[in-house]
């Protein structure tokens, strides 16, 4: 008798596709990026903390839904940061707002983690997109 098969759930697949990327990009996703751009929450009091927070964290969860959309992390996934996190770093480029010390330390480093973040999902993005043509 043959079995039928059963395809694993998209929590599954999305799991399997984590750890399917290489370790670097599991370490800097989950213990760099992720909390970097929660801990703007810490400083919603500052100098336009609220306006960051949205956008560090709208990066966050546009790419999130993307991932479970598609039920696996894909180049796509990308999309999700480069459509919040490009205005954000223009502002902390262009627009630093002032603020505390520690909070100008910490807008230094969410520049430059998002930045990287960025370098590599301009990338991304456009690989997906020629795929598609």
């Amino acid at each position: 008798m043959l079995r039928k098969y059963k395809r694993p759930s998209r929590l599954t697949r999305i799991q399997q596709s984590f750890f399917a990327l290489p370790t670097w990009v599991q370490i800097w996703m989950m213990f760099i990026l992720g909390p970097v751009n929660l801990a703007t929450l810490a400083f919603l009091k500052q100098p336009t903390g609220i306006p960051i927070a949205v956008l560090a964290l709208s990066g966050m969860i546009f790419t999130v839904s993307i991932v479970i959309a598609a039920g696996e992390f894909s180049k796509l996934a990308a999309a999700g940061h480069v459509l919040p996190w490009t205005p954000l770093v223009l502002m902390l480029i262009f627009a630093r707002p002032d603020g505390t010390a520690v909070y100008q330390v910490f807008l230094t480093a969410l520049l430059a983690i998002d930045g990287i973040s960025l370098a590599f999902d301009f990338n991304d993005l456009r690989i997906w997109l020629k795929s598609r043509a």
